[in-house]
């Protein structure tokens, strides 16, 4: 089959690589009917990410048809049509009980991104085609892709909805959604989203149904905030106008908004120490955008992150955050939770997150994919893939 490999720092090529085969009973083997980019691809993508290897298949947002299933599997048979997750979950586990699906301790072998281990830590989930800290499960921008724990995984979806319509329910529009519903947006509320790359616009989608009242959107590419304000609404800051947390307090009776939702994660861009500290292995990830959340946002209030960190930063004003007595919500998303909730949502027309699509692109053109997005050439928002 084709699939998507990688190579080394931006260097990902698609390739012919083995079928993907039945391992265990519960396992199935699904046809890729689309697949997309994911922002935290590119993490990957530019070689940020330990435990990487040269092979590697990528991508974490893919749906299919059902081509082989395991004989352990009762909830599927060959010919359904179904969204993945990105989260492994086995569905039994203490954390899978309680709905916490991302913190499943069944189904990584390997360790996570943790640095502060201790030997009787338990793993966080297994993701598709994101590591091996995260299992080295292989992804799905690929042909053919096998799913473990089908039974649990794999959520089934209308043949009345086009794959554009409910693919984003892998990802993205999950993260979106958990990242307003830790804000605590409400009717009335305001949010400052930082990014508005796809999880960033995804969360304008869901606070924007929430009925939140005020929505800044922070970024550098006048774009996509261009789109945000068509879209959703939003009131635009672009970061080459200054400060964006003191636009944002200047606009809120310097009180500052009642959430704000990091959708940058580690990579964004930081001052010249921040630089010179990551060249020197001295931090891992940039705290700009953490500061700039904990800024804007008002007493009381909370910052929600959804954006991929690993390891270390500096400058985390804890003691601003203190004195705020601001509330922290972050880490992977549980997205077998929201599924049934988020697909009556585009069922009824409440969400159409497809609109943020851009390109549309072979598999087999996936690199110029890549590299397009991660350039933000062509106004490119999202690379939807069909193999």
């Amino acid at each position: 089959m084709q699939a998507l490999t990688y190579h080394g720092s931006r260097d990902v090529r698609v390739e012919t690589v083995p079928d993907p085969t039945l391992i265990e009973s519960d396992d199935i083997v699904l046809r890729v009917t689309a697949t997309a980019i994911c922002g935290s691809d590119l993490h990957l993508f530019h070689g940020k990410i330990p435990e990487t290897r040269h092979g590697d298949i990528f991508g974490h947002e893919f749906m299919g048809i059902v081509e082989e299933a395991g004989p352990a599997v009762t909830e599927l048979k060959a010919g359904d049509r179904v969204v993945i997750p990105f989260v492994i979950a086995c569905g039994q586990c203490f954390f899978c009980e309680n709905d916490l699906f991302a913190a499943c301790e069944a189904t990584n072998p390997d360790q996570g991104a943790s640095l502060r281990k201790r030997a009787s830590m338990t793993p966080p989930a297994a993701l598709f085609g994101y590591s091996h800290l995260y299992g080295g499960v292989p992804g799905g921008q690929a042909e053919f892709v096998r799913v473990p724990k089908a039974n649990v995984g794999p959520f089934a979806v209308p043949g009345s909805l086009a794959d554009e319509k409910v693919l984003f329910m892998s990802d993205i529009l999950p993260t979106g959604y958990q990242a307003v519903l830790n804000a605590k947006i409400q009717a009335g509320s305001s949010v400052a989203i930082f990014g508005a790359g796809p999880v960033g616009l995804m969360a304008a989608a869901c606070a924007r149904m929430l009925g939140a009242e005020q929505i800044f959107m922070v970024d550098s590419e006048q774009y996509r905030l261009d789109f945000g304000v068509t879209a959703y609404g939003v009131i635009p800051v672009n970061l080459s106008d200054g400060d964006p947390s003191e636009r944002i307090l200047e606009k809120t009776n310097g009180r500052g908004v009642s959430a704000s939702i990091d959708a940058v994660g580690f990579e964004a861009k930081g001052s010249t120490t921040e630089t010179v500290l990551s060249t020197l292995k001295l931090e891992t990830s940039s705290g700009e955008v953490i500061r700039q959340c904990i800024t804007a946002t008002r007493r009381g209030g909370v910052v929600s992150v959804p954006g991929v960190y690993a390891g270390f930063i500096h400058g985390f004003l804890i003691g601003d955050a203190f004195d705020k007595g601001l509330t922290f919500a972050m880490g992977q998303t549980h997205v077998h939770k929201y599924l049934p909730e988020l697909l009556r949502y585009i069922e009824e027309g409440t969400l159409d997150p497809e609109i943020i699509i851009s390109h549309r692109m072979k598999l087999a053109d996936a690199a110029q994919g890549y590299r397009i997005f991660d350039e933000k050439k062509d106004a490119c928002r999202k690379v939807v893939l069909t193999p």
